[in-house]
């Protein structure tokens, strides 16, 4: 049995939430509303994270909700592109994606800001940019935003013979580096800063990028005579203690509204992933 088609199982038995093909799922239960979450970090704690979030909208649409998440952001890409989900929980450079090759609108994002890093072993000897020269550094998803950003970083400070790997969630990253198994690692701040506090202690943080557009919600557009009724829900969660307590927990401090173009500056890396989804196919 794949890994994918275990969690779908388990999270499916468990909360309905399910990263499964949509054939094994929505067959069984073809009302529910499917919100998609970009696999940001491992299965374990997006079930975690938005499990609250699932059980509110169900009250307030009336009807089932299923949480789908994917193997990796390419696959989560595909899948939205194909219009498998009816909201979809990306980073901005997917959410531009989305809104541009298949419709989806967008709803709101986090009010904390969006940031990649690069991070290195507090005692190891990558200091600066030169000495990741002739190394390994570890990224997620050849998709997500971080690594684009990482690898886009990689190239402006001219550093050569690296190899990049790619872990599966930012548990991994930071496994990884710290086993000595990479020179560096990529990942958001908010990811970093959800890190176990004895892990975070180990680790240093060698650059930090501008601040970029976060997880978005993205309608697809099947639905849009539901936007109104859907923001209603999204922003009434927002003030319940469960809400209250996501956004302390995961460093988000609330929702907030798309600021004006925020989703055309992400235009460049929404080309990225076009490209490579093109490379795969």
């Amino acid at each position: 049995m794949t890994r994918q088609v275990f969690l779908g199982f388990f999270l499916a038995f468990f909360f309905g939430i399910s990263s499964a093909a949509p054939s094994a799922t929505v067959e069984q239960n073809p009302s529910a509303f499917r919100v998609g979450i970009a696999p940001h970090t491992s299965a374990r704690i997006i079930l975690q994270m938005y499990q609250p979030l699932r059980a509110h909208l169900e009250k307030a649409l009336g009807r089932p909700v299923m949480i789908l998440t994917a193997s990796d952001f390419s696959d989560f890409a595909t899948r939205g592109l194909r219009q498998e989900f009816d909201l979809a929980v990306t980073t901005g450079h997917q959410a531009r994606l989305f809104e541009t090759d298949a419709g989806y609108m967008p709803m709101l994002t986090y009010k904390a800001d969006f940031k990649a890093v690069i991070l290195a072993g507090m005692t190891s000897p990558y200091r600066d940019p030169k000495d990741l020269a002739n190394s390994t550094v570890i990224g997620q998803s050849p998709s997500s935003l971080v690594t684009i950003w990482g690898q886009q970083w990689l190239h402006r400070n001219n550093i050569p013979n690296v190899q990049v790997r790619y872990a599966s969630a930012s548990d991994s990253v930071a496994q990884l580096v710290l086993n000595g198994e990479g020179s560096a690692g990529m990942m958001s701040l908010a990811n970093y800063q959800s890190l176990k506090p004895e892990v975070r202690a180990r680790l240093r943080i060698l650059d930090e990028s501008p601040r970029m557009a976060g997880r978005v919600y993205m309608l697809n557009k099947r639905n849009a005579l539901l936007r109104e009724k859907l923001n209603k829900a999204l922003w009434s969660f927002a003030e319940t203690p469960e809400a209250l307590e996501y956004f302390s927990k995961y460093s988000l401090e609330g929702y907030r509204r798309l600021e004006p173009r925020e989703l055309f500056e992400m235009e460049p890396y929404a080309n990225e992933v076009r490209q490579a989804l093109k490379k795969e196919k």
